[in-house]
């Protein structure tokens, strides 16, 4: 039975799906709910817009607070189901930010969602869980 259970989330229904299947199927588990700051997705905010190159940390600074309060959400989501977890957030490439947290924090199960982005994002940059469940040091469930 697992005894740490890391759960990546973002603001997708699939994330959410995979929390509450965390609390539900590893009641005694400690469970850590981690969100990764993609920093591509502060680089990509930051080009040339009306003549003027965007702030940087400004925008570092939003997606740090947008994290916060999604960690907080997180946190209630999970109280609400008597469930009291633990949260983390990372600055890195998403997949490898997920099997390095694993790796590193004595974790012995993910339960990931099965895809969070949408669209051409998500065809581009490939299936996070996927790339996950075929890394990680650890057993994997992708929630559908």
């Amino acid at each position: 039975m697992a005894t740490h259970v890391l759960v990546p989330v973002d603001d997708s229904n699939r994330s959410t799906e995979a929390l509450e299947f965390a609390c539900s199927e590893y009641p005694e588990a400690r469970i850590t709910a981690l969100h990764v700051l993609d920093p591509g997705d502060f680089y990509a905010a930051t080009g040339i817009e009306g003549g003027a190159m965007a702030n940087y940390e400004e925008i570092q600074q939003h997606h740090e607070q947008r994290a916060e309060d999604l960690l907080e959400e997180v946190r209630e989501f999970a109280a609400e189901r008597d469930h009291e977890i633990g949260t983390a957030k990372v600055v890195g490439g998403v997949s490898r930010s997920i099997v390095d947290y694993a790796a590193d924090h004595d974790v012995d199960h993910i339960v990931i969602g099965s895809h969070g982005r949408t669209g051409a994002s998500r065809i581009l940059l490939g299936s996070v869980a996927e790339n996950v469940a075929r890394r990680s040091p650890v057993p994997v469930t992708i929630v559908r």
